[in-house]
C-alpha cells in the first residue's frame, strides 16, 4: 500500500483503549494519538477560562481561540500542550474527564476535533483510540478494534489508576461514573459509541493485557501484512 495503514480502537471508559494503543505503536513503530486527550485538553481551557460546559457558543469560540498539540514521547505517551504549556498530567483530574465528556456532545467541537483528528493521520502509521474513531475520525481505517469489559471490571481498572495518579475515588463512586459514562456516550446526538461493521470485537475482562496485545497484534498482520517489531 502506498502509506502505512491506520488502527483505530473504540471502546467505552476505562476497557482498555489506551494501554492497548500505546503498545500496539511501540510494537508497529506507529504514532499513537490519544484523541480524547484532545477534548481533555479543550476542558481544561474552558475551566481555566471559567466557560461553562452548557454555554456552546462561547466553547466553540474558545476552541478557535487555543492551540491543543500532541506531541510524541518515549514511551509511547503524547505530551499534550494547550497553548505551549504542558497539561499532560493537570488534563487527568476526575472533573476534567467529567467536563471533557460534556463538551464533547456539541456538534461543533465534535466537527473541529474530528478534522484537528484526521489531519494528524492523514499520512498513516497511526494508532488512534476513542469513541468515535472507526465509526466517524477513520472510517476507513484498515484495522478496526472494540474494546470492552464488564462495568465492574472497567470500574476496578479506572479506580487503579486513579490512585495511581492521585486522584483516589471510592470504587462504588467510579463504577456509577462509568455506568452513567457509557450512557451518556452510547446515547448522545453525535457520534454515539458504537462499533463499525467491520469492527472486531474483543472482550477484555479476563484477558491477560499481553494476551490483548498479542491477538490484536496478530489482526494487524492478517489485515494490513504488516509485521509487528519492525517499525517502518
Amino acid at each position: 500500500m502506498s502509506r502505512r495503514p491506520c488502527i483505530a480502537i473504540d471502546g467505552p471508559a476505562a476497557s482498555g483503549k489506551t494501554t492497548l494503543a500505546r503498545a500496539l505503536a511501540e510494537r508497529l513503530g506507529y504514532r499513537y494519538i490519544d484523541s480524547g486527550a484532545m477534548y481533555r485538553a479543550l476542558a481544561w481551557a474552558a475551566h481555566r477560562a471559567g466557560v461553562a460546559a452548557d454555554d456552546a457558543e462561547r466553547v466553540v469560540a474558545l476552541l478557535g481561540e487555543v492551540a491543543i498539540a500532541l506531541v510524541p514521547r518515549p514511551g509511547g505517551e503524547n505530551q499534550v500542550l494547550v497553548d505551549g504549556r504542558d497539561v499532560s498530567q493537570e488534563i487527568r483530574a476526575p472533573e476534567l474527564g467529567e467536563l471533557a465528556s460534556r463538551l464533547s456532545e456539541l456538534l461543533p467541537v465534535r466537527r473541529r476535533m474530528v478534522s484537528l483528528q484526521q489531519q494528524l493521520a492523514a499520512e498513516g502509521g497511526v494508532v488512534m483510540e476513542g469513541r468515535d474513531i472507526q465509526t466517524v475520525v477513520l472510517p476507513e481505517a484498515e484495522v478496526k478494534v472494540f474494546l470492552t469489559a464488564t462495568p465492574e471490571e472497567r470500574a476496578r481498572r479506572r479506580h487503579e489508576e486513579l490512585e495511581r495518579r492521585g486522584h483516589p475515588r471510592p470504587l462504588e463512586a467510579v463504577l456509577a461514573e462509568v455506568r452513567e459514562r457509557d450512557r451518556r456516550d452510547s446515547t448522545r446526538e453525535h457520534s454515539p459509541l458504537r462499533a463499525a461493521a467491520d469492527a472486531v470485537h474483543l472482550d477484555t475482562t479476563a484477558l491477560p493485557f499481553e494476551e490483548v496485545v498479542e491477538r490484536v497484534v496478530r489482526l494487524v498482520r492478517e489485515r494490513t501484512g504488516v509485521a509487528a517489531d519492525a517499525p517502518g
